[in-house]
């Protein structure tokens, strides 16, 4: 499998952790799929320049090496599965092989401090049964190795529980600067509610800005290409603080001008976004007026937002489909 071209510095011809993929004898799922259909990755196998990695120069640095290559290459190695190499002071590196699977965030701190730029080669090194499949590294590889700029949209539906929120945030992981909006209105004395907030707090990069808001077409406007990426969690939040703001609960179809308002801003704003809403459509039908109507008022709003998307996907049980 083709993880990543290959060039003339550096040819990747192994990437697997150190028991390859499938493992001897390991009995999950990962490792069976890969077993039934006959395939097997060895362990890392790198070539700098046609020198093998073992045989360049290299210094230790925490949680890897810092190699040159034959002709001067400079590449930022881990050691291991979920080691976090260390770059040297002010160097720029032509290329980084990092466990991408394991710590895809560090990639994200590597391009923040300016040590990982957009000429730099970036390949997946360690990969092993931490991956469910060969096609879901592809899929994360591609979120995580997209350059960062935008304008570029993408939403995420599920239901409750499902790992929507999970999957925005892994897909923007990678990048080096991103800022949360939390479209929640404040819950003062709700325990549990502070408790799921700060779950996602704990999961999130420390280098993320949160901000709490619900004024998200005011965000998004103001969003720029160079300036980061939003992720947006979630719209159907934001859709119920924007009803209780105009006290429409009696007619929610008051907040039309406000959904357009939105719409508007999400088509034309410049920056790479990621939105999480709710999928409303696989549940009950509500037992109230009100909620018929706020199902009503989310499900368009979220074919309108789709609609306007360079990327939809529903996510099941933690697993995503893309949506064509």
């Amino acid at each position: 499998m083709d993880i990543g071209s290959r060039d003339a510095r550096i040819e990747v011809r192994g990437f697997a952790g150190k028991e390859g993929w499938p493992a001897e004898g390991c009995r999950c799922a990962s490792c069976g799929r890969l077993r039934a259909a006959g395939t097997r990755y060895g362990p890392a196998r790198v070539l700098i320049g046609g020198v093998p990695l073992e045989e360049c120069v290299r210094e230790e640095v925490p949680g890897g090496h810092d190699v040159r290559g034959p002709n001067g290459e400079r590449v930022l190695v881990a050691a291991g599965p979920g080691d976090r190499p260390e770059p040297s002071a002010r160097t720029r590196y032509d290329a980084a092989l990092l466990d991408l699977i394991g710590c895809p965030d560090h990639l994200g701190l590597l391009r923040r401090m300016g040590t990982v730029t957009s000429r730099t080669e970036v390949r997946a090194i360690h990969v092993d049964h931490r991956v469910r499949s060969e096609e879901e590294l592809r899929r994360r590889l591609g979120h995580w190795l997209r350059p960062p700029g935008g304008p570029h949209r993408t939403l995420l539906l599920g239901g409750a529980r499902s790992g929507k929120s999970a999957e925005a945030e892994s897909r923007l992981l990678a990048h080096p600067d991103v800022t949360y909006l939390a479209t929640s209105a404040p819950r003062d004395g709700d325990a549990e509610w502070a408790a799921r907030v700060e779950a996602h707090r704990r999961r999130r990069p420390s280098w993320w800005r949160t901000v709490e808001t619900t004024a998200l077409p005011e965000a998004l406007r103001s969003a720029e290409s160079g300036a980061g990426a939003v992720l947006v969690d979630a719209i159907g939040t934001w859709l119920t603080a924007t009803v209780d703001e105009a006290g429409a609960w009696d007619d929610p179809a008051a907040v039309g001008p406000r959904l357009d308002e939105l719409v508007d801003a999400w088509r034309a704003t410049a920056a790479r976004v990621v939105a999480v809403s709710d999928e409303v459509g696989l549940s009950l039908v509500p037992a109230t007026a009100s909620g018929r109507a706020f199902r009503d008022l989310l499900g368009a709003l979220n074919q309108r937002l789709a609609a306007e998307s360079e990327e939809a996907a529903l996510v099941v049980a933690g697993r995503v489909m893309e949506l064509p």
